[in-house]
């Protein structure tokens, strides 16, 4: 169904330094599925995936996240990645997208985060208002 998904994402290969955020999120629209991977370094300035070379779409100083289609699930995608760090060189990847694993959006941590510090800022304005209360009654 046409929506965004969390999924369970495995990184193998290169030196075993570099890893992808998981869960990912994943996007289905009309039978497509794109995954939003972020690397644990701002170093790779391309991914090529089936032949196509994608680039990142995160913002400059950031971690390089990129936007590449899963063509398969519950089986090994060959992904070569392109990092910067200690001169620019194209590493050999497989990520795995474990189907049963696919949950609502909200099960991913940045969603979470999101919750937490709504909760949070809800507290902070309900306290102050009762504060701002208690202490106008003990003035009287």
């Amino acid at each position: 169904e046409d929506g965004e998904y969390s999924i369970q994402v495995d990184l193998e290969g290169g030196s075993g330094k570099a890893s992808v955020t998981s869960p990912t999120l994943i996007t289905v629209q009309e039978g497509s599925v794109t995954a939003h991977i972020q690397w644990s370094s701002s170093n790779y300035d391309y991914m090529i995936v089936d032949g196509e070379k994608y680039l990142p779409t995160n913002e400059e100083g950031m971690n390089s996240v990129f936007e590449i289609p899963v063509l398969s699930m519950d089986e090994a995608l060959p992904v070569i990645a392109d990092t910067t760090a200690m001169g620019a060189h194209e590493i050999d990847y497989n990520l795995t997208f474990y189907s049963d694993s696919i949950g609502p959006k909200s099960q991913l941590p940045q969603e979470a985060a999101k919750r937490v510090v709504a909760v949070a800022m809800v507290i902070i304005v309900g306290g102050g208002i009762l504060n701002y209360f208690v202490n106008k009654r003990n003035r009287c």
